[in-house]
């Protein structure tokens, strides 16, 4: 019988179609940034690891400057569309591709840098956090320290309450939806800041248990229908400038269990509680949505305490 992580495999990212790996050479939001990260991050003669491959454009970024890459991926026809087209391009001898569970694989020498792409909004789905903290438990039982940099170095998750009208020629339909940061949309009203639920360091140990409390002040009158999460990746600190190099994951907006409306004062609670690699319904099935308080009942409360 398989076991859980086994059963899940299919949900990880792996075996998604080649197509999709292909459309994911051509974002270049991705592109620019993960290859602004490598370059900085990666120093001549370095020793590479990426978990992950796909089609190994990641581990060629690295080569450039990498004495050696092992790129390991799990997918048989990834590992062989990886080593084709690695093939056809300068440096690419450099980088040895490995078919290979990432949750199991060690390289056979300690190395410099490790690269782990496997992310999607608010840590759901692909095992990012989970692979790296086993890498990290197995990679020290065996070099012992000090750990490799990773790329990304960090996670900075956020969440924020809308106004999404859920309006498909007619048809009312609340689904969960992936939209483009900075493009505006006659669909979504921001009804509130957004507040900060979860920071990732992977420098530092993990639990892969997700959870947040919080509370948020409406600003704008609306009726609220969806929880917009945020997933900025922090793929390399830039001591010098006190800047980072980031990759901003697709906003997912996600569907209360059931619309309230708001105005502003108003004071809304919000709590969710999941695992990272986890489905989209465990956390849509955590998820609390309800007023506190409303700026109508607090005035009335005022009055009668000044009356």
């Amino acid at each position: 019988m398989l076991n859980e992580r086994e059963a899940e495999s299919c949900y990880l990212g792996q075996f998604i179609p080649l197509q999709y790996h292909h459309n994911m050479l051509m974002d270049a939001n991705r592109m620019d940034n993960f290859k602004a990260a490598i370059e900085r991050q990666v120093f001549e003669g370095a020793k590479v690891l990426e978990l992950g491959g796909g089609t190994g454009v990641l581990s060629w970024f690295a080569a450039q400057k990498a004495a050696k890459v092992y790129c390991v991926e799990f997918n048989p026809d990834m590992v062989a569309e990886a080593r084709r087209l690695l093939a056809k391009n300068a440096h690419g001898e450099k980088v040895e591709v490995i078919h290979a569970d990432a949750f199991e694989y060690l390289p056979p020498e300690p190395v410099d840098v490790v690269i782990c792409e496997m992310i999607h909004v608010a840590m759901l789905r692909e095992k990012q956090v989970e692979v790296i903290e086993n890498f990290k438990q197995r990679y020290t039982e065996k070099f012992g320290g000090p750990l490799p940099i990773f790329i990304p170095e960090a996670v900075v998750m956020a969440v924020q309450p809308l106004h999404h009208t859920y309006d498909f020629w007619g048809y009312q339909a609340p689904i969960i939806q992936f939209l483009q940061p900075g493009v505006f949309s006659a669909d979504t009203r921001e009804l509130a800041q957004p507040a900060l639920y979860s920071v990732i360091d992977f420098t530092q140990p993990n639990s892969l248990q997700i959870q947040w409390e919080g509370c948020f002040t409406i600003e704008q009158a609306g009726t609220l229908s969806a929880l917009r999460f945020v997933t900025k990746n922090i793929l390399a600190v830039v001591m010098e400038t006190s800047s980072t190099i980031d990759w901003l994951n697709h906003y997912m907006s996600l569907p209360v269990p059931e619309p309230i409306d708001v105005k502003p004062g108003d004071i809304l609670e919000v709590s969710f509680n999941y695992r990272a690699g986890g489905s989209f319904a465990s956390l849509q099935n955590s998820l609390k949505v309800s007023l506190k308080s409303t700026a109508a009942s607090r005035a009335a409360h005022l009055s009668l305490v000044h009356s």
